[in-house]
């Protein structure tokens, strides 16, 4: 039930604790009226919040005399120029999508990499000999503008004079003195944005300017110079603060949790999926507005036309309907469901890059600053938290080190997902098959070591994790273990169904959250699938001369994969135990008499972690235990049997080209390699990026963002992970 009430996302109470203040109104006034900042209505659920964010129709993000004058997707209004295409409703925004998506493709992105760990090491070199820094001033700030900046094609000298006006209007006190130095420093990136168009007209380079400048509409005419003004303005501001405000906040948690910090250091692969959680955690924008534009219902909460409504995505991110237990930052929690980068037809277009800068500087943090520790009385907050949150001062000390002495680099990893071929597959037990993956040219694969894992992408759009098991000196094959579920969500029973000598798989890895630390000896347990990284962890240890004992549990020994593998390297120092000939093992016996310095592994089904957990903290090992948990699919994941899957044709309308979807392929591998800058994100059917108009044919829908009455009308789908349950789609592309 809705009510008045006396909401204001930029309170003092809401300020000190938006996440508590949002969750107090989702318990007892989700949806309400507020009288402040003019008058608007408010919203706390996630449901609600990706409703109206996906509906254009509705509630629009374009300027309007609602609410006053200003920028139209805040609350209060404020002045700023127009910002295309956030300010823009489809299909009008559509255009200036189409001309920015290109040149921000996980492709085009991952082509910027060398670039942002280049400028990520040579912005530690300036202070890390001094043991002290403001890491918004030194690091969160000049990063993230030099990147963005450098990849418009904006000369060094104009890197700082446009970082600072951004951050100032986000830190200082409305109407400050700051504020005026901020808005005056607006107008000089205003004209030297002119100025750069000016210069790519004539002379273009290889850079993103360039390539706007070079941009045509549908009817092959060109972009004006303030249309370019405005999409670049939007680029800037976006490309700058929002990722100094992500990376600020989680140095300091950082700080705060300083045993979350040590596992990203020990596995610094975790980052990967930590970065999401930190999204969620942090949002940069923690909220945005939309004008109503025809009476509608909400939660219970009549809207009217002309009425202002506020979609905060930091009351999203903490719904405990989609997140449990969400004022818990989980390193390992799948939270790629956030909606820090926003939802449907405006998520934000640079998403990708956004991750790269603040994975950069995270890693240059953790590898070369790992001891650093924030000045909780220096700590400067913005003014508030209503719109953008973040910190204007972070200082914090730290061990001086030494200069970059090389570049910056990184381990060699396929970090966009690669096609694989299968090698080989065989049965390593009873439900279990070993698949072997390579290069379709037979080219030597990213090293890995004991531990690591890889992602594989299936053609249902299916995403899965799997240990890799075999050698690592072998470098041109990747071997993994699959476990049939029957009780699972369908992945294992595709792979197990399409696995063949010659099929390929989408890639992405070795990632390794599970490292083999050095220790004087090991204690290996693995229950049933979760041998698979102990086996290559087994084969380290005895390549090392390291003293190791490995307990194996399974339900019979028809299902113990590997064992025989296993066997010949462990010999004596393995103990099989099936459990219908031995029981569990005896965790009170195995771990109570180990040596001081022992360090134990396991991994297997989470009973049996839970129980190792147990009588480790009982036995006050907890400092030694190292665990690899399995992920069970995401519950907002569609069960069907991919193995159905069945050739189709899609036809573009755009460009009226017709192509082929085989049934073990993706819609979007297929449209990728026709399409440029086609718009996705999580490739899982969560964010909504992929959201693509359906002009004929019924789509099958496999995504969890589309209402069952969006699913009945077939008038859109996600192209990430739907098909066609007839024989040929027309897609508005």
């Amino acid at each position: 039930m809705y009510a008045e009430t006396d909401f204001d996302h930029h309170s003092d109470e809401a300020n000190a604790d938006p996440v508590g203040y949002y969750a107090r109104l989702r318990e007892t006034c989700p949806v309400g009226r507020s009288a402040a900042h003019g008058g608007f209505v408010y919203t706390t659920r996630y449901a609600d919040v990706a409703r109206i964010a996906r509906d254009d129709e509705t509630f629009s993000s374009a300027r309007s005399d609602h609410g006053g004058q200003g920028v139209g997707i805040v609350i209060p209004k404020g002045p700023g120029l127009d910002q295309y295409p956030i300010e823009l409703d489809p299909p009008r925004s559509t255009e200036y999508r189409q001309l920015i998506n290109p040149l921000l493709t996980p492709e085009a992105v991952e082509q910027l990499v060398p670039m942002i760990e280049r400028h990520a090491a040579r912005v530690v070199d300036d202070f890390i000999e001094l043991g002290s820094c403001d890491f918004v001033r030194d690091l969160t700030n000049p990063l993230p503008a030099a990147v963005t900046l450098d990849w418009l094609g904006f000369p060094e000298e104009d890197w700082a004079k446009l970082a600072g006006p951004i951050h100032d209007i986000f830190a200082a006190p409305a109407d400050s003195e700051r504020a005026v130095r901020g808005a005056a420093g607006l107008a000089y990136m205003d004209r030297r944005i002119r100025e750069l168009i000016a210069e790519r007209r004539s002379a273009p380079r290889a850079d993103a300017v360039s390539a706007l400048v070079a941009g045509r509409r549908g009817d092959g005419g060109e972009f004006g110079e303030d249309e370019l003004v405005s999409v670049i303005g939007l680029l800037i501001a976006g490309g700058v603060d929002t990722t100094t405000s992500l990376t600020g906040w989680t140095l300091v948690h950082l700080a705060r949790h300083p045993e979350q910090r040590r596992q990203l250091i020990d596995s610094p692969d975790l980052l990967d999926t930590a970065t999401e959680e930190f999204l969620r955690a942090f949002a940069p924008s923690q909220s945005m507005a939309r004008t109503v534009t025809q009476d509608v219902e909400v939660g219970g909460c009549p809207m009217h036309a002309g009425d202002r409504v506020l979609i905060p995505w930091v009351a999203a991110n903490h719904d405990p309907a989609v997140f449990p237990d969400p004022e818990q930052v989980r390193l390992d929690r799948d939270a790629s469901r956030h909606l820090s980068f926003g939802i449907g037809s405006h998520r934000c277009a640079g998403a990708h890059l956004a991750r790269a800068m603040f994975r950069a500087m995270m890693a240059q943090v953790l590898t070369r600053l790992p001891d650093y520790q924030v000045i909780e009385d220096g700590l400067v907050a913005y003014p508030t938290r209503g719109n953008q949150s973040g910190w204007d001062a972070i200082p914090a000390l730290f061990t001086p080190g030494p200069r970059a002495s090389t570049a910056a680099g990184s381990v060699r990893v396929l970090n966009t997902p690669t096609p694989l071929r299968v090698t080989a597959v065989h049965a390593a037990a009873e439900g279990v098959v070993a698949v072997g993956l390579g290069l379709p040219d037979g080219t030597g694969l990213p090293p890995w070591q004991p531990g690591a894992h890889v992602e594989v992408r299936l053609p249902s759009g299916r995403l899965r994790q799997y240990s890799l098991c075999g050698d690592p000196a072998d470098a041109t094959t990747w071997r993994i273990g699959v476990l049939r579920e029957p009780q699972g969500r369908g992945g294992s029973a595709e792979m197990h169904e399409l696995a063949r000598p010659g099929a390929t798989f989408a890639v992405r890895g070795p990632r390794n959250h599970f490292p083999l630390v050095p220790a004087p000896s090991y204690l290996f347990i693995a229950g049933g699938i979760g041998v698979t990284p102990v086996l290559a962890m087994v084969r380290a240890a005895a390549g090392r001369g390291t003293p190791f004992a490995v307990v194996y549990g399974g339900r019979t020994r028809s299902t113990m994969a590997f064992a025989d593998e296993l066997s010949a390297v462990a010999g004596d120092a393995l103990t099989l135990l099936p459990q219908d000939e031995a029981g569990l093992p005896d965790l009170p016996r195995l771990l109570g008499g180990l040596d001081a310095d022992t360090a134990v592994y396991a991994c297997g089904p989470p009973p049996m972690l839970a129980a190792v957990e147990r009588e480790c903290a009982r036995l006050d090992l907890t400092d030694r235990l190292h665990l690899e948990r399995f992920t069970a699919g995401d519950g907002l994941e569609t069960a069907f049997d991919a193995t159905r899957n069945r050739t189709f044709e899609v036809q573009l309308a755009r460009t009226g080209a017709t192509l082929t979807v085989p049934a073990d392929r993706r819609l979007i591998e297929v449209l990728r390699d026709a399409v440029s800058g086609l718009s996705y994100d999580c490739e899982k059917g969560y964010c909504g990026a992929c959201e693509t108009r359906v002009l004929a044919g019924t789509p099958e829908h496999r995504d969890s963002v589309l209402s069952d009455e969006e699913r009945l009308a077939g008038r859109t789908m996600m192209i990430c992970v739907g098909r066609c349950q007839g024989d040929r789609l027309v897609l508005d592309i």
